[in-house]
């Protein structure tokens, strides 16, 4: 679906957002006519605005490795949100997931040798992982069960959703567990007993055969939005009931029901600075806030840190900073600067000597780690050297050259660019070739240079000869959705002027 759906239909698209994009994304989604809704503390500190404790259609929150973010809700809301968050950048990717939150199959166990649980067939080439402590019993391979995705996984994460045999629907404040009876909150003390007492003062009960457990953030909501959420998941819990009492169990894993959609989408570095700007209109950001936040969970702290500083003497408060009322609260205005590579990388890395893989990244999603190698060489202007050994065996792609034994892999690495080289060289130093990669701008994360290969490539073989190659790799990931046109025409303009270079 695209982003141009009637004005009516954007009203009603609620997001509850979380996780390190929150604020850019907050201030993106109300910008484009979206509602925001159950708002954390600093949400609702920094923006001047009414949120409403209300029931979301979508839930977006950080994927674990904080390169992206999940959205999960109804379809044609999850849509309408995931258009809008596409366009943040012409680097950001988007994925929709065949096993999303919430849904449910019939699954077979295909192995159960797990140290903790046991991988189960979903059907269609999907996967799951079923915790044992989930299940009354033993768990032995072919056994079958009914399961529902409680944690979809992004493409780019080399792991399965994980299943449990427990059906559960959620209407934003409350979730309502098959199988179960009575009413709870996760609320504790008199705020907790409040919400079970006002469960019966709804003009909604949930439904037969379904226990209907609060949230923390029922807890502010007014009885209306007590009463909208059990009214959207009680109707969500028939529309479930219905699919399952219907669907014949089979021997054969199979998709059951998904009530809901989620789709995936991963921010590259220009989409991150983007999100930069967002953020800047709302609160104090430092150049390259989310590059930063996204390479390492300690520095989080620091941005936090150094951005309260700021903030605090543009407002006048007494930071302790001497100098301050001379021009500290300006230190991001007017930064010459995207990004303090130097210094993020000689606090947390990567730095001459690190150990440093590839982060090999493609269009529909899947995820190569190459390496890694060593770093043999660090300049303060965010570019790298990093060398590999090659094992002998196989072809080098694009080359077509033997793999010997011995061989070195020299790739030049440059934060920002939207391509990088490796020249393959002999134990004797002779040049067999030389392959650049065109990919969005490469981030060099601490542990790993992150970036999405764009399928076209350029390569100078040993005799001099340069040519560009892969050209219908890139036009087969636009005819099938997972490049943009914008995007593909940078990648081909990058190869275009990388193979002039090269062949000057």
């Amino acid at each position: 679906m695209t982003g141009g759906g009637a004005s009516a239909e954007r009203e009603a698209v609620t997001a509850r957002v979380r996780g390190i994009y929150a604020t850019a994304l907050t201030r993106q989604l109300r910008e484009a006519g979206h509602a925001v809704v159950q708002p954390s503390d600093p949400i609702d500190e920094r923006f001047d605005a009414t949120f409403d404790i209300a029931p979301a259609s979508v839930r977006i929150e950080t994927t674990r490795d904080r390169l992206g973010v999940e959205c999960t809700g109804r379809p044609e809301a999850v849509g309408l949100v995931a258009d809008e968050l596409e366009s943040v950048g012409i680097d950001t990717l988007r994925w929709t997931d065949d096993a999303p939150r919430g849904a449910v199959f019939d699954a077979v166990v295909r192995d159960a040798d797990g140290s903790s649980g046991a991988t189960v067939d979903l059907g269609d080439g999907d996967r799951g992982y079923l915790p044992y402590d989930a299940v009354d019993g033993s768990v032995d391979s072919g056994d079958s069960y009914r399961v529902q995705v409680t944690k979809p996984t992004p493409p780019w994460i080399d792991e399965v959703p994980r299943v449990e045999p427990e059906i559960v629907v959620g209407g934003g404040l409350c979730t309502l567990t098959r199988g179960r009876n009575g009413v709870r909150a996760a609320a504790r003390g008199e705020a907790g007993e409040e919400l079970v007492g006002l469960t019966d003062l709804l003009s909604v009960e949930a439904p037969d055969g379904w226990g209907l457990r609060w949230e923390r953030t029922a807890a502010e909501a007014d009885m209306d939005a007590m009463n909208d959420a059990l009214s959207v998941a009680a109707e969500r819990a028939a529309e479930l009931d219905d699919a399952l009492t219907t669907a014949e169990r089979g021997d054969e894993p199979a998709p059951v029901a998904a009530p809901r959609a989620t789709a995936w989408c991963w921010f590259g570095r220009e989409s991150r600075f983007a999100l930069d700007e967002a953020r800047r209109t709302v609160e104090t950001t430092m150049p390259g806030h989310h590059r930063a936040k996204a390479a390492d969970r300690a520095a989080s702290a620091a941005v936090d840190f150094v951005e309260s500083v700021v903030g605090e003497s543009a407002d006048g408060g007494d930071d302790g900073v001497d100098g301050a009322d001379t021009g500290f609260a300006d230190a991001f205005d007017g930064a010459d600067v995207d990004f303090p590579f130097a210094a993020v990388t000689r606090q947390y890395g990567p730095q001459a000597g690190d150990r440093l893989a590839l982060g090999h990244g493609k269009p529909d999603g899947r995820y190569i780690t190459l390496g890694p190698g060593e770093v043999t060489e660090w300049n303060a202007d965010g570019s790298l050297t990093l060398e590999r050994s090659i094992r002998g065996g196989g072809r080098y792609d694009g080359l077509g050259t033997p793999k010997e034994s011995g061989d070195v892999a020299v790739t030049k690495l440059r934060e920002g660019r939207w391509w990088y080289p490796t020249t393959y060289k002999r134990a004797d130093g002779t040049v067999v070739g030389t392959y650049v990669n065109v990919c969005t701008p490469v981030e060099c994360f601490p542990d790993t240079a992150r970036y999405v290969d764009l399928h076209v490539d350029v390569v100078r073989h040993g005799d001099g000869t340069v040519e560009v190659v892969d050209e219908d790799e890139l036009a087969a990931a636009v005819e099938d959705g997972f490049v943009s046109e914008t995007l593909a025409e940078k990648a081909r303009s990058v190869a275009e002027a990388v193979a002039r270079a090269l062949d000057g």
